[in-house]
């Protein structure tokens, strides 16, 4: 006698299975976003943004500075390569750093030095600033989704000397102690 199969239940660990399988496959900014992006190398950016203006880009980098504005809140940013993710992978194979705005408020002390962002925008054009003792040409980028991507947990070792080192043997046995 041959066991009846439950169809429902196969139907519900199949949707359950694609449910997963589709879980991996988010992204870090909008699916609308990356459609509408070009894959433009970034040191090509950085030899003239102006002729770039217009064009949407996905860069991601570290964020070396943040400050509020009425324009909103702006962002220098190093840039460096991404992985498969669009995570920031190699710090030390930056081409230069770019400007980013993000037209409304982002607080500084989350989006802050040091951390990580991907940001997809469109490419306004370029802005001279000076940093250190000369004067740079930074790409400008308006941000239309940014994302932050969180701390690495970093292991902490906490050691504990034996408690027989910290008195001698007999110190919790004497009354005089």
């Amino acid at each position: 006698m041959k066991p009846k199969c439950n169809i429902l239940a196969y139907g519900v660990c199949l949707g359950l299975f694609f449910c997963v399988l589709l879980s991996g496959c988010a992204t870090v900014v909008s699916k609308q976003l990356l459609t509408q992006a070009q894959r433009i190398e970034f040191d090509e950016i950085i030899k003239d943004p102006d002729v770039y203006a217009g064009k949407v880009v996905v860069l991601s980098g570290i964020i070396l500075d943040s400050k509020n504005s009425k324009e909103g809140t702006l962002l220098e940013v190093l840039q460096v390569p991404a992985d498969s993710s669009l995570r920031p992978k190699d710090m030390d194979k930056s081409k230069g750093r770019f400007l980013a705005l993000y037209k409304g408020f982002l607080d500084v002390a989350i989006y802050r030095r040091g951390r990580e962002v991907t940001i997809g925008g469109k490419i306004t054009g370029k802005r001279v600033l000076e940093l250190g003792e000369i004067e740079y040409t930074y790409p400008f980028v308006e941000i239309k989704d940014i994302h932050l991507w969180p701390l690495e947990k970093k292991e902490r070792i906490y050691y504990y000397p034996p408690p027989y080192l910290w008195h001698p043997w007999w110190y919790y046995y004497y009354p005089w102690w």
